[in-house]
């Protein structure tokens, strides 16, 4: 266990870079999602606000979808996310879809924070909070952590294609990137009961507040 933790510390050391890199990467995303708040007209930001307060009557009134059903899809989104990052990074022509996806992370997060703020203010940013804030405390780092380590496997996998002086074991590199992945996806369903039974819960609790 020691030698592991060991060899993970060596490895975000040695690959800083490419960590930092994945993180400015996400934050542009976010500030492109708020951009784009902004640059929507008012027809546009009505229309949407229209469903999305639909989906806040649909929570207030109790007759949306059950949490064992929403914490299932919940795991299976992150799941289907998580393997898609997985086959891109042993892919090595996958590396700019991965760098594309948790762009579009960053920009869906900014997006949804940016659009209730707009239009709801300090309510808005109480939604936010509540129902946004909690589980991204631990999907968004488990994101970076996946997309850092599919990046770097696909570098790794490229120097052994092509750099013949570079001989390294890849069997031990591979068993090494699926039991980091395997960790990540435990935290993730953590994460989905956070998502679920008490994002769910509190946002329940700000909607029959606001618009009792």
């Amino acid at each position: 266990m020691q030698q592991g933790m060991r060899m993970v510390k060596n490895d975000v050391h040695t690959h800083m870079n490419i960590f930092v890199f994945i993180f400015v990467l996400f934050i542009m995303g976010m500030v492109f999602g708020a951009v784009i708040v902004n640059s929507m007209n008012f027809v546009q930001k009505q229309d949407l606000f229209f469903y999305l307060k639909q989906f806040f009557e649909q929570q207030t009134s109790h007759d949306g979808t059950s949490n064992a059903v929403l914490w299932r899809d919940s795991i299976l989104y992150h799941m289907k996310y998580m393997l898609l990052l997985f086959l891109l990074g042993i892919s090595v022509i996958g590396m700019p879809i991965i760098t594309v996806l948790l762009f579009i992370k960053g920009l869906v997060i900014g997006f949804s924070v940016g659009f209730l703020v707009n239009q709801m203010g300090w309510y808005g940013l109480l939604i936010s909070s509540v129902s946004i804030a909690p589980q991204n405390l631990i999907i968004i780092p488990v994101y970076l952590a996946a997309g850092s380590l599919a990046l770097i496997f696909s570098l790794t996998l490229c120097k052994q294609l092509f750099i013949r002086r570079v001989h390294q074991p890849i069997i031990k590199a591979f068993f090494r990137y699926s039991a980091l992945f395997g960790a990540l996806v435990i935290i993730l369903m953590a994460s989905s009961v956070v998502e679920v039974f008490v994002s769910n819960t509190f946002l329940e609790i700000i909607l029959k507040w606001i618009y009792k």
